[in-house]
């Protein structure tokens, strides 16, 4: 194309085309001059923009599909091949059709390059392919400036719900308020979040408690060991309950009562299918581990020798808890450790990968802290200016961080099950807990991620200390465990651990990334290329292992 009349044209209508832009349009021999032109004057015209650059192209996608659409039928392939090298769009495979999976036989579920399955199309809720999947919490953050009375509001609203489960618990007898404390001695339970915690200079341990009412100190006696023990859990800003003996002067703890997480029962589904849990790809670093990733989807599409056919086509779900790509600029000197140094081209080559997946397993995707978007929790869906390759996957659903997944829940020939409920969270606030909770500083929990995830179960919060994770403070707090999951699932220590908590299957991530200098400097062992495969009927897990 005549590269003098893009620029005598944009000169013409006032328009200023950035280098890429100018370089794609120049070298683009698929679409005509006139309609290269028709496009940079409609695009200034939609956007109002004088300058336009390849930003621009992204924060108006919507408006800019509206503008291709207007082209003729006989350009619209021509246009297709330009939007991907704009990267609009992405070109999955040779065969970019929607088409029915057939899983009644191999054949039917894999063409000979991955190129029949259902593919195309914004994946984000898609209600008719996600029937067996429910988002039954999701949390978004509002705009507005934040103010001391925010965090007031927050802590409040935290005490009040936890407060509400702590008054269902039967030991909590002769329960009272900071303020009804009379001066005299007697025995009382208290409900209150820990304001401050020292140990004295006769090794006894005072907790300062705070209610609505007022705030109070409570002792636990060195002399007392299993006590001691229960007091070096607790957690600044957790909200616990306490029984003791004494007057408004100081209590003497008898018992601390924690907030807790308890089911009842181990359900299993009448039917058997698979769920898989796996998370820290770090796509984009130079330690990215593809050639076992590539295993690990060769086994999902049924094409690793030796493999039950038949239970691999069960699997259903995959979870991913965040850290998909690699991202850039999370730690001093990370440029060094990256192949690929663009967060946009790293989620192209995130969705180039899960795209080889079958299509009839649902990718369930929640951000973590090296994705392209805010730290602070509660974390949003991936944003589709930085990950829109990943929104052009059918088969994945995009979820918050932290949020409540139901999966498996089913009406079938006159079965009814209500699914499992798996809270997913990326791990953010673990590492604090490792480190200053004596408690689980004793077990070496910073290597056994699934004692702190236990823990944090305990308290019916996934940060209860206010510098444990940056976070939001809205009128709810998305962090409070508010409904007990089935499952609680997630990553970021880049430890493999499994274990139960009072029924709850806890799962812990291993990663797909070789350990880093970084790592080593931080003391971290991280495992590698494990992913635990959970029987929704037997309730089995099976470590599958492609290190």
């Amino acid at each position: 194309m005549d590269n003098k009349e893009i620029i005598q044209f944009c000169m013409e209508k006032g328009i200023l085309l950035d280098k890429y832009l100018f370089t794609v349009f120049s070298e683009s021999d698929e679409i005509d001059l006139e309609v290269t032109k028709s496009i940079i004057e409609k695009i200034g015209q939609q956007t109002k923009k004088r300058v336009i650059t390849k930003n621009l192209f992204f924060e108006n996608k919507d408006k800019l599909d509206k503008i291709f659409n207007t082209f003729p039928k006989e350009s619209q392939g021509k246009i297709e091949k330009l939007k991907i090298k704009l990267g609009l769009s992405l070109e999955i495979s040779k065969e970019m059709v929607d088409k029915k999976i057939d899983i009644s036989s191999k054949s039917g579920v894999m063409g000979k390059d991955n190129s029949s399955l259902i593919l195309k199309g914004k994946g984000k809720f898609n209600n008719d392919f996600f029937n067996n999947v429910k988002v039954n919490f999701y949390d978004t953050v509002s705009g507005k400036k934040l103010e001391v009375n925010d965090f007031v509001k927050y802590f409040r609203n935290r005490y009040n719900e936890i407060s509400n489960v702590l008054r269902d618990r039967g030991e909590l007898n002769n329960l009272i308020s900071i303020n009804k404390i009379s001066g005299n001695s007697q025995s009382v339970s208290i409900i209150g979040m820990v304001l401050n915690k020292r140990v004295t200079k006769n090794k006894n341990l005072i907790i300062e408690l705070e209610d609505l009412t007022g705030k109070i100190n409570v002792l636990i006696n060195v002399n007392k060991p299993e006590l001691m023990e229960k007091g070096e859990e607790v957690a600044l800003d957790s909200v616990i309950g306490v029984k003791g003996f004494g007057s408004r002067e100081i209590l003497f703890l008898n018992d601390i009562i924690f907030p807790d997480s308890i089911i009842t029962e181990r359900k299993k589904s009448p039917f058997e299918e698979f769920a898989l849990f796996t998370g820290d790809l770090h796509i984009g670093a130079n330690n990215f581990m593809e050639s076992n990733f590539l295993k690990f989807i060769k086994y999902l599409n049924g094409d690793v020798a030796g493999t039950n056919y038949d239970e691999i086509m069960k699997i259903k779900y995959l979870f991913i808890v965040g850290d998909l790509i690699a991202g850039v600029g999370i730690y001093p000197g990370q440029e060094n450790d990256l192949n690929i140094p663009d967060v946009e081209e790293q989620y192209s080559k995130a969705a180039e990968l899960l795209a080889k997946i079958r299509g009839d397993i649902t990718i369930i995707l929640s951000p973590g802290n090296h994705d392209a978007l805010r730290i602070m929790e509660p974390q949003p869906i991936l944003d589709e200016k930085f990950a829109w390759p990943i929104y052009e996957l059918k088969n994945v659903m995009l979820t918050g961080n932290p949020s409540l997944i139901n999966i498996g829940q089913k009406n079938k020939d006159g079965l009814n099950f209500n699914g499992f409920n798996v809270l997913t969270y990326h791990g953010y606030s673990f590492h604090y807990y490792a480190n200053n909770i004596n408690y689980l500083m004793k077990q070496k929990a910073a290597h056994s991620p699934e004692k702190i995830m236990s823990y944090l179960l305990k308290n019916r919060h996934l940060a209860p200390t206010h510098s444990s994770t940056l976070y939001f403070p809205g009128e709810v707090d998305p962090l409070f465990i508010k409904e007990i999951p089935d499952i609680f699932f997630s990553g970021h220590t880049h430890k493999s651990a499994l274990t139960y908590y009072k029924n709850i299957l806890v799962i812990s991530s291993s990663c797909w990334e070789r350990k880093t200098a970084f790592q080593e400097k931080m003391g971290n062992e991280p495992d590698f290329c494990k992913v635990p495969m959970f029987n929704l009927k037997t309730r089995e897990v099976k470590i599958l292992d492609f290190e």
